[in-house]
């Protein structure tokens, strides 16, 4: 069965699109993202859709429940290289993609995850003195 590549890169997972999604294939990069986030841990998906000229309602939905879901395992999801007339066809066929954030390019959207990243460093010093 055919798959679509999940790098990682550092906390985050990076996906780049070069092929039209057909149902099945879709359903299958859903289900293997968020297993991805699950397994490593990851804080942010960068999925990277500068080759495709056309998303369907069916692709707008996986991708938003690719966000939701993501953000349930605590993870941010970042759009890039959406084309105009994809945006336009999004929002005529009523898919906003809520909780999606979008970039221009990879560069943009690995600074916008980055940017989104609480800091995780632990600023909690415990002196042997203080009680609890």
């Amino acid at each position: 069965m055919e798959r679509i590549p999940i790098l990682k890169m550092g906390k985050f997972l990076l996906v780049t699109i070069q092929v039209d999604l057909y149902d099945r294939l879709a359903l299958t990069l859903e289900e293997d993202l968020i297993q991805m986030v699950h397994k490593t841990g990851a804080r942010g998906v960068l999925i990277d859709i500068s080759a495709l000229s056309i998303v369907d309602s069916f692709m707008g939905k996986i991708i938003g429940n690719i966000a939701a879901m993501s953000s349930i395992l605590d993870a941010e999801t970042v759009v890039v290289g959406m084309q105009p007339a994809v945006a336009i066809t999004l929002i005529e066929l009523g898919l906003p993609l809520s909780g999606v954030h979008t970039a221009l390019n990879v560069e943009r959207g690995m600074a916008l995850l980055a940017a989104r990243m609480p800091d995780e460093t632990d600023d909690i010093d415990v002196d042997d003195n203080d009680e609890y």
